[in-house]
C-alpha cells in the first residue's frame, strides 16, 4: 500500500520533470493542475503515465478525470492504492 505522502511526494517528482518551471511547493492542492501549471493534453498524459511509472497505480482513461488537482490526485491514487494489488 502506498501512503498519501508517496503519492503526493511521486506526484510532484513527476510534475517537475514536465513543468520544471513550476513553482510545486506553492502549489494548491485544490487548484487544477492544468491550468494552474499549463499542461497540455500530452503533458497530462505524460503526467499519468509517470505517476504508473513511480507507483505502479494504473489509471483507465475514462477515470482521468480524477487526478484534476494534486489533492484529487492523492485521494483517488491512495484509494486505488488501498484497494489492493493490480488497482
Amino acid at each position: 500500500m502506498t501512503t498519501r505522502e508517496q503519492i503526493r511526494e511521486a506526484a510532484l517528482r513527476v510534475l517537475g520533470e514536465i513543468a520544471p518551471e513550476a513553482d510545486l511547493g506553492a502549489l494548491d492542492p485544490a487548484a487544477p493542475l492544468r491550468e494552474t501549471l499549463d499542461l497540455d493534453s500530452m503533458d497530462f498524459l505524460n503526467f499519468v503515465v509517470g505517476l504508473l511509472e513511480e507507483i505502479g497505480i494504473d489509471v483507465p482513461e475514462s477515470e482521468y478525470g480524477q487526478l484534476s488537482s494534486l489533492g484529487a490526485c492523492i485521494e483517488y491514487l491512495a484509494a486505488r492504492s488501498a484497494s489492493g494489488p493490480g488497482a
